[in-house]
């Protein structure tokens, strides 16, 4: 029996998603079902979430689509106005097998989309593959319990709720009993892992748990990360444990202060660059990513130059950068907005200082030897996620050492070190 059809937008959290709407779909025989499991972090995410159905739906007539998601839980008025969408389920709705013999048993459209506030539990079926994915993902924990007031997502995920580490450590041994090499803890808020137990513990805790009870794993990623929330015990698990790869993404947003507290963001300038520079001073060899936000209501050029002197200060290297969206609903929506044409060119320039950035990194790993794992036959990741060509065709997932001799428009080249 063929799989059924997923298409994947957003977060890694939507891709482990996938992999259980894969798992209840297959089981339940909905092979004539396309499911969509969408994104809504942007106005320009819908937009283009729109056009996709249009197109699958054009493509294949026959077929039933079903849209799930955080665009489904957010927007499910919307979605229910087009045609090209037979289904909606929600966010909860999503992970329940019993959603699944619903819309088997039922002859007409479903629309199962729940307060995703009532949800006050993590669901977290477990899954034995990744389909085309080399890393394992592993959701640890869902929802957010903080307010930004540029976000829209936690309408979309609902609070925080975290998941038993029995259910995380019996996940990721499944997932290295099938050969996949590296694991990735994904979440929506990953540092706040934990606090919604009576007996709380820390996203650092589970970490070393985990490394702890497995000590067959060799890799292990952790996915963004909320600098008001990195204590000193997960600092140190950097310093001292290198199976946690070398590699952080932060939620910045800005660096500005003034722009931090509009956000209401928990952290200043000052405890990104303290923090950037603790995490550093006991892991040199890391490298930082960064979520950055431009064009924020009431951004002067001054404040988007404090965020554009920020990557150069902490050493930023790859840089995600939103050209600021106001969603309805949100506060930030609600303050006084600032050109689109002046968004735009703020957020190119963060992207070419981004890819300098890049560039200025792959520069310094010239004639060092790294560690890869291989993504495709011929493109691979380091363990900094630094991207790497590769000239013979390797087996998805195998690790190798590889010395560093230059780059090329697609990343890192170098010759294998047997």
């Amino acid at each position: 029996m063929k799989d059924p059809e997923i298409k994947t937008y957003g977060c890694r959290l939507n891709f482990y998603e996938s992999e259980v709407i894969r798992k209840y779909a297959k089981d339940n025989n909905l092979q004539n079902h396309i499911f969509i499991n969408s994104c809504a972090v942007t106005n320009k995410t819908i937009a283009d979430l729109k056009n996709e159905i249009r197109k699958v739906k054009k493509e294949n007539q026959q077929s039933q689509v079903v849209l799930t998601g955080c665009a489904a839980q957010i927007h499910k008025k919307d979605f229910e106005t087009m045609s090209e969408v037979d289904s909606i389920i929600g966010n909860k709705e999503k992970l329940e097998s019993s959603t699944y013999k619903t819309i088997r048993e039922s002859n007409k459209p479903v629309n199962l989309v729940g307060d995703i506030f009532e949800n006050e539990q993590a669901i977290s079926p477990i899954i034995s593959k990744v389909k085309n994915r080399i890393r394992g993902f592993v959701q640890i924990q869902n929802g957010c319990d903080h307010r930004c007031t540029f976000c829209i997502i936690p309408y979309g995920r609902g609070n925080s709720r975290s998941v038993d580490p029995k259910n995380i450590i019996k996940q990721i041994k499944l997932l290295l009993e099938k050969n996949y090499k590296e694991i990735v803890l994904t979440g929506v808020d990953l540092t706040s892992y934990g606090s919604d137990f009576e007996k709380k513990i820390s996203l650092s805790k589970l970490v070393k748990t985990i490394l702890n009870r497995l000590p067959q794993l060799n890799r292990l990623r952790l996915s963004s990360l909320d600098i008001a929330e990195i204590d000193d015990e997960l600092i140190n698990l950097y310093g001292s444990e290198k199976r946690l790869l070398p590699h952080i993404h932060l939620s910045l947003q800005a660096g500005d202060n003034m722009i931090l507290k509009r956000m209401k963001r928990r952290h200043s300038r000052e405890d990104a660059i303290n923090a950037i520079e603790r995490i550093r001073a006991v892991r040199p060899d890391i490298v930082f990513g960064a979520d950055l936000i431009a064009g924020f209501p009431t951004e002067t050029e001054e404040m988007y130059l404090n965020s554009v002197r920020l990557i150069d200060e902490c050493n930023i290297t790859f840089l995600h950068v939103f050209p600021f969206s106001p969603r309805d609903g949100t506060p930030a929506a609600r303050m006084p907005q600032l050109d689109r044409e002046i968004i735009k060119k703020r957020a190119k320039i963060l992207r070419n200082i981004g890819e300098r950035k890049i560039t200025e990194h792959y520069d310094k790993l010239k004639n060092k030897e790294i560690n890869l794992i291989v993504e495709s036959q011929n493109q691979g990741r380091s363990d900094t996620f630094a991207k790497v060509c590769l000239d013979d065709n390797f087996e998805a997932g195998k690790i190798i050492k590889m010395l560093v001799t230059g780059k090329c428009q697609e990343g890192l080249i170098g010759n294998i070190i047997v």
